[in-house]
């Protein structure tokens, strides 16, 4: 990554910002961004096509503080004064969203702060609770269970890939039925939401969020018609619907079935292979299964999808660490960086599962503060699931060829694999 020398003193605005979609930053951004953590260093400038400047941090605690500060916000239009380019929106412009989809991306949760955040995330909380997730355990081992029946009938030579016939199916399947997606429409969703997630642009992408939002107008309509005990039919019913837009319902549901399942497909793809490359910590885990909860959380700060967060706007003239941002300036959080930082965390490249049973440090890769992931309840609930039926299932499950040569997607927000070939 070219950035300026720590020598040569602090960075500044005026110098030059560095690609974020850098070929070297999407393909490992767990250490190309590692010159940042220099504690002499400030936040770097960082850039993207189509895309105002943003600062880029990469320390943890300035993204805690970022993610965690009332002097931020995702909503680039609570700051005072000018209007400020909102980066969101501006990306998916670039990337090839149509101009009448900006009111649904606008209507979003993620967008949403303060007051109308509280309001949005109130409506759906409760279905992404302990409690809940914890009934659903059932339904996602009999789903698991069926996938991994059905593993060896996919196989090619012995192979068969792990990302299309197990990481993919199983959270998309709980996500869909969790909001009563009819089952013959769940490989549109499915591919749909694939699409959006894989770092295509232009009438590609256009087209599948244009499909994405006719569909699930489409579900707001027959749940209308046909209520169900399904978490679409809550939120049109009496007390919920009147404190919805039609936008906001259709936006929370792209949302839902988007971020509620593409983060466990990647986690337990990415989990799946960094164990198999780290047969210690394989052999740890299969001798004592009650790691698999810290497993699954040392999975998310080592490996974890999510590449950065939301870019936080400035509310008033204010510092990160020694960096001044000036009011409506962006600031965008790289998480996996952060989850690698050494200020917080002992020996940060190496994947050890019992860490959090040992120690209190503590990954955000499902983020901080107001804006920590719903879903992570969900995901980690999944994601062990998944990984106990794998590993039960296949005693000699295997990588079907070395881990340098498995392919990676582009996208530079999610850190994901295109395919994951393993003998069982």
């Amino acid at each position: 990554m070219a950035v300026p020398d720590p020598e040569a003193g602090v960075t500044g605005p005026t110098d030059e910002p560095i690609d974020l979609t850098d070929r070297e930053l999407v393909r490992d951004p767990f250490t190309a961004y590692a010159p940042d953590h220099d504690a002499r260093r400030r936040m770097v400038r960082g850039r993207v096509p189509g895309v105002d400047p943003m600062w880029v941090a990469t320390r943890f605690d300035d993204i805690r503080t970022i993610m965690g500060d009332p002097r931020f916000t995702v909503d680039a239009t609570a700051v005072p004064g000018a209007p400020v380019a909102h980066r969101t929106e501006q990306t998916w412009q670039a990337r090839g969203m149509r101009p009448d989809h900006e009111k649904y991306l606008r209507a979003g949760i993620f967008d949403a702060d303060g007051p109308d955040h509280r309001r949005l995330r109130g409506l759906v909380t409760a279905a992404f609770s302990p409690v809940r997730v914890a009934a659903l355990r059932p339904r996602i081992e009999a789903v698991a269970r069926h996938l991994t029946d059905r593993l060896p009938e996919h196989a090619e030579d012995g192979v068969v890939d792990l990302v299309e016939h197990f990481a993919r199916p199983l959270p998309i399947t709980v996500i869909c039925e969790l909001i009563a997606v009819p089952e013959a429409d769940r490989d549109r969703w499915r591919a749909r939401s694939a699409t959006l997630t894989a770092g295509v642009c232009g009438d590609e992408l256009g087209n599948a969020l244009a499909g994405m939002v006719a569909d699930a107008h489409a579900l707001v309509e027959h749940h209308t018609r046909r209520p169900g005990s399904d978490l679409v039919s809550e939120l049109l019913a009496p007390g919920c619907r009147e404190r919805l837009s039609t936008e906001e319902l259709v936006a929370l549901v792209v949302n839902l079935v988007v971020a509620g399942h593409i983060t466990t497909v990647n986690l337990i793809a990415n989990g799946t292979e960094a164990l198999l490359a780290h047969p210690g910590q394989l052999a740890l885990l299969r001798a004592d299964p009650s790691l698999m909860p810290h497993a699954v959380d040392e999975l998310m700060r080592y490996c974890g999808p999510v590449v950065r967060a939301l870019p936080r706007y400035a509310l008033r003239d204010t510092a990160v660490g020694t960096t001044p941002v000036c009011a409506g300036e962006a600031v965008l959080p790289i998480v996996s960086a952060a989850n690698r930082d050494p200020a917080a965390f002992t020996d940060p490249g190496r994947l050890d599962i019992g860490r959090t049973r040992r120690s209190r440090e503590h990954h955000i890769g499902f983020g901080h503060g107001a804006h920590r992931c719903l879903g992570a309840n969900l995901a980690q609930e999944e994601t062990a699931v998944a990984l106990t039926a794998l590993l039960g299932s296949f005693p000699g499950l295997r990588l079907a060829t070395g881990p340098e040569l498995l392919q990676r997607g582009t996208n530079p927000v999610n850190w994901h694999l295109k395919a994951l070939p393993v003998r069982l």
